[in-house]
C-alpha cells in the first residue's frame, strides 16, 4: 500500500484503479489529457470513452429481439429490450440533454450585450460593517411593495438565465452574493427583491467565520498543505465511507509531507465534498448539526423526520439564513406588529428561522412545500418556537390557484411578503447532465413564483 516508489503516472493509475475504472481505460485517458490533469477530468474522459463505445457497438452489431416471457400477464412470449438497450438508450437521453442545453445557451448568443456580468467578489449591495455607499437602485413603480416580494436562486446559472428571471420581476437588478461573507462556507447567490437596502442589520450571534473557529477541533488534525480557510457550498448529498478510506489509504505511509500528487488528489477530494480532518490521515463528511450550524438553523432542526440523504437534501436546497436574515432585517421597522408570509418552495423552513431570528412576529404563514418531511421539520419548529400566529401548509406551488390566493388574501387582509427560491436543478452547475435553465421540468416552477406574485399583486391592487 505504501506508495513511495510510484512514478506520478503510476500513482494516478492506481488511484483510478482503486476508484473502480479499468487499468486501459484510464491509461488511454492519462495520455490523451496529460500528467497534469486533474482527477476530475480523468474521470470525465473515461466516462466521455464509455459513452462513445455504447454508440459505436449498438451501430454494428445485428439487431435481434431479445425474447421475455411475461408471466404476469400471462401473454406468452414478447419482445422486450435487451438489456444492453438499456445502457444505450440511457446514452441517448444524456446525449439529448446537452443538446438541449446547448440549443438554450445558443438561443441566447445574441444578448451578450445585456448580459447580466457576476461581480467578483460577489458582495451584493454592501456588506456589514461597511460604510453605506448609496448604491444607485430604481424600483419601478409597479414593483415597489408591499407586497415585497423576495427572489433566490444559484448565481452561476447557464447564459441568460439571469437576464430573463430579471425580466419577468420587473428588470429589477439582481444583488448577488457570496455567504462566504457571513459565515464559514461559500454560497453564491443571487437574489431579485424590491427590498429597502439601507437600514440593514446582522443577526446575532454572528456565526464563525472560518473552518478552525467553527470546527476547532479540526486544528490539531489539519496538515499544512491544506489551505482552506472556507468551505465550498453544502451540496444535497456527501462523501461515502469508502472516500474516506481511499484517502487514508493514499496518505498512509507518509509520517512528513506526502508528494504533490497525492496532495493534489486528496485536496481535489476534499474541496468537492466539504471533507474535515478528525484524526491523522483522516478526512470526514460534515455532520448534519454541523451543516445546520454553518447555514444559521438551530441544532438539530432536521434531526429524526426522515433519512440522512433527506436532511443532507433539504439543507443542502436552503437558504443560507444569515445572509437572507440581513436582506429581510429592513422589515422589522416596517411591520413591528408582524408580518403575513406567503413562502413559496419553502424548504426546511429558512424564512421562517430568519424572520424569527430577527424577532419579527409571523402572523400568518402559508408555507408551499411538495416535501412532506420538509413540512414536518416546519411543522415541529413552529410548534418548539413557540409560535402565536398561523402556519398553513400547501402541498405544491402548482396548487396555488387565484381562488386560493384570493380567500387568503381576504382572510389576512394581504400578504406582505411573497418570498422564495425555485428548485435549481436544471441550473445549478452541479448538474452534469440536465443543465436547460428555466426550460427544465424542475427550474421552470419558476414561472409559478411569477405567476403566484403577479396575482397577489393585482389582488392587493399593486400592478
Amino acid at each position: 500500500d505504501n506508495m513511495d516508489n510510484l512514478t506520478g503516472r503510476e500513482l494516478i493509475l492506481k488511484l483510478l484503479e482503486d476508484m473502480g475504472y479499468p487499468q486501459n481505460e484510464a491509461s488511454i485517458a492519462l495520455d490523451r489529457c496529460g500528467s497534469d490533469a486533474s482527477i476530475a477530468e480523468l474521470i470525465d474522459c473515461i466516462s466521455a470513452a464509455q459513452i462513445a463505445r455504447a454508440f459505436d457497438y449498438d451501430d454494428h452489431r445485428e439487431k435481434v429481439p431479445y425474447p421475455r416471457i411475461n408471466e404476469e400477464k400471462g401473454q406468452g412470449r414478447v419482445y422486450s429490450v435487451p438489456p444492453g438497450d438499456k445502457k444505450r438508450r440511457l446514452c441517448e437521453a444524456q446525449i439529448r440533454e446537452r443538446k438541449r442545453e446547448k440549443r438554450y445557451e445558443n438561443k441566447h448568443e445574441d444578448e451578450d450585450d445585456d448580459a447580466i456580468h457576476l461581480p467578483n467578489p460577489m458582495t451584493g449591495f454592501g456588506l456589514p460593517g461597511e460604510t453605506w455607499r448609496g448604491v444607485p437602485r430604481t424600483i419601478p413603480k409597479a414593483a415597489m411593495g408591499p407586497p415585497y416580494f423576495y427572489f433566490e436562486n444559484v448565481a452561476l446559472a447557464p447564459k441568460g438565465v439571469w437576464q430573463a428571471m430579471t425580466r419577468f420581476l420587473f428588470d429589477i437588478e439582481p444583488e448577488f452574493v457570496d455567504s462566504q461573507f457571513f459565515c464559514a462556507a461559500n454560497r453564491k447567490r443571487g437574489y431579485i427583491h424590491n427590498l429597502p437596502i439601507n437600514g440593514r442589520f446582522r443577526i446575532e450571534p454572528i456565526p464563525e467565520q472560518t473552518i478552525h473557529t467553527a470546527f476547532p477541533s479540526t486544528r490539531e488534525w489539519w496538515p499544512s498543505w491544506d489551505h482552506r480557510t472556507k468551505l465550498n457550498c453544502i451540496q444535497t448529498c456527501q462523501g461515502s465511507a469508502k472516500l474516506t478510506e481511499r484517502i487514508r489509504k493514499a496518505l498512509e505511509g507518509y509520517d512528513v509531507t506526502p508528494p504533490v500528487k497525492v496532495q493534489k488528489y486528496v485536496m481535489s477530494e476534499c474541496k468537492r465534498w466539504n471533507l474535515v480532518w478528525v484524526g491523522k490521515n483522516s478526512a470526514v463528511p460534515l455532520e448534519c448539526s454541523e451543516i445546520e450550524m454553518l447555514l444559521g438553523f438551530p441544532r438539530n432542526h432536521t434531526r429524526g423526520v426522515g433519512s440522512i440523504q433527506n436532511r443532507l437534501k433539504g439543507l443542502g436546497n436552503s437558504f443560507q439564513v444569515d445572509t437572507v436574515a440581513y436582506h429581510l432585517s429592513v422589515l422589522k421597522k416596517m411591520f413591528p406588529n408582524g408580518l403575513n408570509v406567503l413562502s413559496l418552495f419553502s424548504g426546511i423552513g429558512g424564512t421562517e428561522v430568519a424572520l424569527h431570528r430577527l424577532g419579527i412576529p409571523l402572523k400568518n404563514v402559508v408555507s408551499v412545500e411538495i416535501c412532506e418531511e420538509s413540512r414536518n421539520i416546519v411543522k415541529r419548529w413552529w410548534e418548539q418556537t413557540g409560535q402565536q400566529g398561523n402556519l398553513i401548509h400547501v402541498d405544491d406551488v402548482q396548487d396555488v390557484d387565484a381562488d386560493k390566493l384570493h380567500h387568503f388574501i381576504s382572510e389576512f387582509g394581504g400578504f406582505d411578503l411573497v418570498i422564495g427560491g425555485s428548485p435549481c436543478n436544471n441550473i445549478s452547475g452541479s448538474n452534469r447532465y440536465h443543465r436547460n435553465g428555466l426550460e427544465g421540468s424542475h427550474s421552470s416552477l419558476f414561472h409559478d413564483y411569477v405567476r403566484i406574485l403577479n396575482t397577489v399583486k393585482l389582488f392587493m391592487g399593486r400592478t
